[in-house]
């Protein structure tokens, strides 16, 4: 039972298995690739001049934050790059309701090429809990 109860526990982690959780702005390994961490109230500084591709990975659908421009679950990065920005080199924001699935999303994005990839620290929990609403709950 002890150890149902750890297995348990480790899926709560905001970051992969074994991975340190990012300070925002720094870039983080990601499997000898980088993408950097954002923190909410840093993410809500740069959406009123938006430059990025704004992708909701959390599934199920849970809420979204204003200006999203694409919903993909955090598992399906390489069958949906159609819906990504062509250019590898174009900044994407990601985020999910933990930090957990968009951390997983900005791997798969970093070993695909990606090189301007974010992940917002904490999900749309630290959104709320930083002031910022949620859209669509």
């Amino acid at each position: 039972m002890g150890f149902v109860l750890v297995l348990g526990l480790a899926g709560c982690r905001s970051s992969p298995a074994g991975a340190a959780i990012p300070s925002p702005g720094v870039p983080a390994e990601a499997s000898g690739a980088r993408y950097a961490s954002i923190a909410p109230d840093e993410l809500a500084g740069i959406l009123n001049d938006k430059d990025f591709f704004f992708v909701n990975t959390h599934i199920p659908y849970e809420g979204e934050i204003a200006q999203t421009d694409a919903f993909i679950a955090y598992d399906q990065m390489e069958q949906s790059l159609s819906q990504l920005p062509a250019d590898r080199k174009a900044k994407i924001v990601l985020y999910c309701r933990s930090g957990r699935m968009s951390a997983i999303a900005a791997e798969s994005l970093t070993r695909l090429g990606f090189t301007n990839v974010w992940d917002l620290e904490g999900g749309m929990i630290a959104w709320e809990s930083a002031g910022f609403p949620l859209q669509g709950e």
